[in-house]
């Protein structure tokens, strides 16, 4: 499955954020300027970012897993954290 948010936060920061996130629950497998790959037992996921628009960020998040699988559902919930980060009026709800 693949998820697209386009955010305020400059590159740097969202694959910092990514970085973050991810790192604490799976394995780093691949490292790049733009993008990070991980994987686990759960599967692969890529995140990578781009800058877009002058000053929207695309950040695209990539599994290899069905939706709503428990890898989607972390890049789901990273790409809703990643919003709260941006615009801290944002309410991160959802049951992933």
């Amino acid at each position: 499955m693949q998820y697209f948010h386009r955010t305020h936060l400059s590159p740097d920061d969202a694959i910092a954020s990514a970085a973050e996130f991810f790192g604490q629950r799976l394995g780093p497998s691949q490292e790049e300027p733009r993008r990070r790959q991980f994987a686990s037992p759960l599967g692969e996921l890529t995140v990578t970012v781009r800058a877009e628009g002058g000053h929207y960020t695309l950040v695209t998040v990539w599994t290899n897993q069905p939706g709503e699988s428990e890898l989607d559902k972390l890049g789901r919930r990273f790409l809703t954290l990643l919003h709260a980060e941006a615009d801290p009026a944002h309410r991160p709800i959802g049951a992933y």
